[in-house]
């Protein structure tokens, strides 16, 4: 992959980071995620 796909790739992982880690805990329950589990649910969910 080129350095700009990895770029991409880098950006779109911190989005779902950051959308994630805003909701609620009670919202992320909701969708079955524990808080510590964000940084595994973005990178399966950016590949």
């Amino acid at each position: 992959m080129d350095i700009l796909g990895k770029y991409k790739n880098w950006r779109e992982y911190r989005r779902t980071v950051n959308e994630l880690s805003s909701l609620s805990n009670r919202e992320l329950d909701d969708l079955g995620i524990a808080r510590g589990q964000i940084p595994f649910v973005a990178r399966r969910a950016t590949r």
